[in-house]
């Protein structure tokens, strides 16, 4: 197996990790102000790394001392994305909200296209949209429309696809960073997420044993296993080919939410399950036979 197949796969693992959001952030109860959310699962996902580097036999400080830049990057990707899209949340409807947000995988394909060595092909383009397509069916809900009242809330889930996808896009140009790097990142988040709660919000505490399972597994599982595997596999990877894969993420989150009972599957679902999985299957193998072709020539 090459260096960005098995890359690709260890992306891949962010995608089924981010499909866990939904059921954990539901037994949060929702209670726990977003602020004050994001300190505790991005400080439980460095302090799961820091346990990490200790059995290894250091602090991981050999990774803090890296250029301005990468800082801006990580931190500023992290911390701009999450500041965005809790904006966005409070200022529209959670469905269009998600459906401009999802935008992000489609332009990761789209800007993967600048970065040298790589070459847009129409069978990531056309697999991607078909994914969104699938995407769309799935999040979307009769009574949802554009509302003009709601259009900064629009501009911030915008801001939240560009953020993310030019974020993992840059990521590329610099892969000669080691992914231990990202735990740092989650920490650096932590500390401005604390800044914000104590600027906007008033501490909760009153939680019980699944709201502490909730964010325990949020901070351990979409947030810090999630983050370095994803970076990984941006660095290293195929990158528009976990563009489009990143496409399975509201699929197997409604899986899930499924599977735990807390709805029902339907005709919408399967409908959207055979869109996401054909334009992955598309981006993948077509993509995959191009690939081999312009080897072979």
């Amino acid at each position: 197996m090459s260096q960005v197949h098995k890359a690709t796969i260890i992306g891949s693992i962010s995608i089924v990790l981010w499909g866990t959001l939904a059921l954990l952030t539901q037994l949060t109860g929702g209670l726990i102000p977003t602020f004050q959310m994001m300190a505790m699962t991005f400080g439980l996902a460095f302090l799961c790394m820091l346990l990490y580097w200790r059995s290894q036999g250091h602090w991981g400080l050999k990774h803090l001392k890296q250029p301005s830049k990468v800082w801006w990057l990580g931190v500023g990707g992290y911390f701009s994305y999450h500041f965005c899209y809790f904006m966005a949340m409070k200022l529209a409807p959670a469905v269009e909200v998600s459906l401009i947000t999802y935008l992000w995988p489609l332009l990761i394909v789209l800007f993967s296209a600048l970065l040298p060595n790589e070459k847009l092909r129409i069978a990531h383009i056309a697999g991607a949209i078909m994914a969104f397509s699938g995407c769309w069916m799935l999040i979307y809900k009769d009574g949802a429309q554009i509302n003009v009242q709601h259009i900064p809330g629009y501009l911030f889930a915008l801001s939240c696809a560009f953020i993310w996808s030019l974020y993992s896009v840059a990521s590329r140009c610099i892969s000669s960073v080691s992914s231990n790097v990202v735990a740092w990142f989650c920490a650096g988040t932590a500390l401005l997420a604390v800044f914000c709660h104590l600027l906007w919000e008033e501490t909760y505490w009153d939680l019980d044993t699944s709201q502490w399972l909730g964010v325990i597994g949020l901070g351990v599982g979409p947030i810090g296993i999630a983050f370095i595997t994803w970076d990984y596999g941006i660095k290293h990877g195929n990158l528009s080919l976990l563009g489009v894969f990143a496409y399975m993420t509201p699929l197997i989150s409604v899986l899930f939410l499924v599977i735990s009972g807390s709805t029902q599957l339907n005709e919408d679902i399967i409908t959207a399950c055979i869109a996401i999985i054909c334009g992955s299957l598309l981006a993948g193998l077509l993509g995959k036979s191009a690939n081999l072709k312009q080897s072979h020539q």
